[in-house]
């Protein structure tokens, strides 16, 4: 991991006719100043235009630092490939005001383009074979990163700026957003936002849903620990700490009220009722729906949480 703060990149940007940068790819990262001799000489053959997009390719060399705020677009797309290259985990860089640096692209099987160029030229497009795939700030990882030891089902899916560390697997219906991501090998089968953090060993179930930082100005980043498993269909607003069971379709914000059903009773002989925040990042505990009642109960688990297949995930 980065302990300077520093990180730098030579690559390519491709900028629209109007000069819209509309991205930067880094096949070279650093963590830290660029090294002595590399330049951006060797990737002079890749630069120039591409009349079939309306594009012009340049060659860009950039040194940022991760405390700051992103100040371009190249910058921004550095702190993505950062994230992406395990350079620096999520919440751990400066990405105030990414939003404004990353304008809204066309993404083709060919490359970025403006979505205005996209629209006017789509006969042309045709007949050259260049599909839109997307209308997004964020493209997808696999089109800037290869993440080693890992296997992604479907790569519209994992957007650049994801972590992925050696033995995640995210299968076809997984989804991981920039700036979030595992810090071991996981399942991923359901949704992780931006801003969370999936421990090692730990399972987001099929469909599975894990609030983020983004809807509605929310500032609590929600994190996961080790070998927790989130069932089919669940949802999650709180954290969660090691060898925790969230029961399949139970969904769980942080004012949700949990009845403690190993607590002491109380004085109309029931169990404590609190909101769920006050259980956040506590390890070992195993949360349900109770069928008759419909509360949603939590008690204390003993022995670890969940054991992934190691032929999977090697």
């Amino acid at each position: 991991m980065n302990n300077a703060r520093t990180v730098s990149g030579v690559g390519l940007t491709t900028i629209a006719s109007d000069g819209t940068v509309l991205d930067a790819w880094y096949p070279r990262v650093f963590d830290g100043p660029i090294p002595e001799g590399e330049t951006t000489d060797s990737l002079s053959d890749l630069t120039g235009g591409d009349d079939r997009r309306n594009v012009t390719i340049k060659a860009i060399s950039l040194q940022i630092d991760l405390d700051e705020a992103p100040a371009s677009t190249a910058d921004a797309y550095l702190r993505l490939h950062a994230l992406s290259h395990l350079i620096v985990r999520p919440n751990a860089l400066n990405l105030d005001g990414i939003f404004g640096h990353l304008p809204n692209v066309a993404w083709t099987n060919a490359g970025p383009m403006h979505p205005d160029d996209a629209a006017r030229l789509q006969p042309h497009l045709r007949r050259h074979g260049i599909q839109v795939q997307g209308l997004d700030k964020f493209p997808r990882l696999t089109d800037y990163v290869q993440p080693a030891g890992v296997r992604i089902a479907d790569a519209a899916r994992v957007r650049l700026g994801a972590h992925l560390s050696p033995g995640t697997t995210v299968m076809h219906e997984g989804f991981v957003n920039f700036n979030a991501g595992t810090l071991g090998a996981s399942m991923v089968e359901g949704r992780i936002s931006q801003g969370v953090v999936v421990g090692a060993g730990s399972d987001i179930g099929g469909g599975a849903s894990i609030m983020g930082t983004l809807s509605g100005g929310g500032t609590v980043r929600v994190s996961i620990g080790e070998r927790t498993l989130l069932g089919a269909n669940s949802g999650l607003g709180i954290a969660l700490g090691d060898d925790c069971i969230l029961e399949a379709g139970v969904y769980i914000t942080a004012g949700s009220k949990v009845v403690l059903v190993d607590g002491p009773r109380t004085a109309d002989g029931g169990r404590p009722v609190v909101k769920a925040a006050e259980l956040s990042g506590a390890d070992g505990l195993l949360f349900w729906r109770n069928s008759v009642t419909g509360a949603i109960e939590a008690k204390q688990r003993a022995g670890v949480g969940v054991t992934l297949n190691e032929a999977l995930h090697a």
